[in-house]
């Protein structure tokens, strides 16, 4: 991280337009060390099968926002990218592959800061929790944020977006036993939420610092005040940050209780 910062602001490539992927390695490694101090125990050094599916399930998750905001929101655009497709892909992939992993990353050492010891309930199977009438109203709720913004495509309608996926997800999850917001709270457990919350408050900080100075950027298109901002983004948009991390829990725990079949440990915690 250090290095990629130093020779990103002095312009050396490299450094200067591969940064977000760089740093954001460095980022994962160094996070998930300090949790293994904390703990003796991490997603790194004891679930690393799981820690690169993450990565990889963070690819196409993430493009599913990039298709929201090509096609109907419009609230960001990059700049700086090679001009080599290949390169841009690949330079797509690392840095979309960092995104939920660094999240989940956070949200652990949110968890040991707050208490050292894993949670108890860790080592118990996630509660299942029928769909009801409430569950259901969600689930509607959740499909009908998601499904505007593409009926009405509009700068404004970022917020259904950054939470639809939770409302419409969350209680799919609850349902089939997977780990789930709803499952926590049902057993009056709200540490993740809290963890969730806070790594993206965390994540979306450390991204727009590093984007800021970076060749290959992001450039901000939102419909909020524009004239106060920290780095690129308005100050109102940092409070995406904190849903688009449980979004991003809920959309990999979903991908991965169709997809992953090998032995999973229950995260963010």
């Amino acid at each position: 991280m250090a290095v990629s910062e130093a020779a990103m602001l002095a312009q050396v490539e490299p450094f200067w337009s591969w940064h977000t992927p760089i740093a954001w390695t460095g980022y994962i490694l160094f996070v998930d060390g300090l949790v293994w101090r904390r703990r003796g125990s991490s997603l790194l050094r004891d679930d690393r099968a799981e820690a690169l599916f993450i990565a990889m399930a963070g690819v196409p998750l993430w493009v599913v926002f990039e298709m929201y905001n090509k096609y109907t929101l419009h609230n960001w655009y990059y700049i700086g990218l090679p001009d080599v497709l290949i390169v841009r892909y690949a330079g797509y992939a690392w840095a979309f592959g960092t995104i939920t992993l660094a999240i989940i990353e956070t949200a652990e050492l949110i968890g040991s800061l707050r208490d050292r010891r894993a949670p108890e309930y860790r080592r118990d199977a996630p509660p299942r929790v029928p769909l009801d009438a409430r569950g259901w109203a969600s689930v509607a709720v959740g499909a009908g944020m998601l499904l505007v913004p593409i009926v009405y495509p509009s700068t404004w309608l970022a917020a259904p977006v950054w939470l639809g996926f939770i409302f419409l997800l969350d209680p799919l999850n609850a349902a089939a036993g997977a780990e789930s917001i709803r499952g926590d709270l049902v057993d009056n457990h709200r540490g993740r939420l809290v963890n969730l919350l806070a790594a993206g408050l965390v994540c979306g900080l450390v991204w727009e610092f590093w984007n800021f100075w970076a060749r290959a950027k992001w450039i901000y298109n939102v419909p909020v005040p524009p004239h106060v901002k920290i780095f690129e983004m308005p100050v109102a948009g940092f409070a995406g940050f904190p849903p688009f991390a449980v979004e991003c829990f809920v959309m990999y725990v979903f991908l991965r209780q169709w997809i992953w079949r090998g032995a999973w440990r229950r995260i963010a915690l």
